[in-house]
């Protein structure tokens, strides 16, 4: 039996690390989408710093990433800026490629 309890913690103590990096990626992919949509809405060093922290807030709302491309076409429709939604996609995965790759 004492085997088996040992097992079942590293289970869960890797369960738990995989879990932090997930969330560590997220937010660094967040950071980095947040920044270049804060760039394409003209934003200044002040304002960009905040609105990382509105996209971050943004993604909290549910699960996978559907709130934070919501937020960034609302903003940029906001903000007159025509932009395909392929293009904010591609930048979303370019922005958690980039994450992943800093955790490496």
């Amino acid at each position: 039996m004492n085997k088996f309890n040992e097992r079942e913690k590293s289970f869960e103590k890797k369960y738990a690390k995989d879990e932090e990096l997930k969330f560590k990626i997220e937010a660094r992919s967040n950071k980095y989408l947040g920044e270049w949509a804060s760039s394409k809405l003209g934003k200044n060093e002040v304002e960009k710093q905040n609105y990382i922290q509105e996209i971050i807030k943004a993604d909290m709302e549910e699960a996978g990433q559907e709130d934070v491309f919501r937020k960034i076409k609302k903003d940029f429709q906001a903000a007159s800026i025509s932009i395909e939604e392929s293009e904010i996609r591609d930048e979303m995965q370019k922005a958690l490629s980039r994450a992943k790759e800093h955790f490496k």
